[in-house]
């Protein structure tokens, strides 16, 4: 494919994703990362979290976070290289790159929201006294 065919292509999907992070190690805090997949995930069944190089630690981290508060299960990952353009050598350098999709945890919602949880379990159970 050359160059102008690449760029006449229309955008798929994959660039338009919603619930897709994309994280670097140096912009942002790890748990603005944490906080935002929570926010993701209320909003969406499942998350994919991406990283290139040196950010692949902090994706893991992130996702190892989730999963181990309840927040969220893992269900894929997936590793590739990229190849990339250095702008000092000017020449393609190879970059790993990891996905990590993560679907909500099974107690996620009374982890958001305890006290809704709460209360929509003694409704459940029938204990719920009427307030006036």
């Amino acid at each position: 494919m050359t160059m102008e065919t690449a760029a006449m292509k229309p955008l798929n999907s994959e660039n338009l994703k919603k619930n897709r992070i994309q994280v670097s190690n140096t912009k942002k805090p790890l748990f603005f990362y944490v906080n935002l997949a929570k926010r993701y995930l209320q909003q969406h069944t499942e998350i994919e979290l991406s990283a290139l190089g040196m950010a692949i630690t902090t994706v893991v981290t992130i996702s190892e976070i989730l999963k181990n508060n309840g927040f969220a299960i893992e269900k894929k990952i997936l590793t590739s290289t990229v190849g990339m353009k250095d702008e000092a050598k000017g020449r393609l350098v190879q970059k790993a790159r990891i996905e990590i999709v993560l679907e909500k945890g099974e107690k996620f919602e009374s982890l958001v929201n305890p006290i809704q949880a709460v209360e929509q379990e003694a409704t459940a159970n029938g204990k719920v006294e009427n307030k006036q």
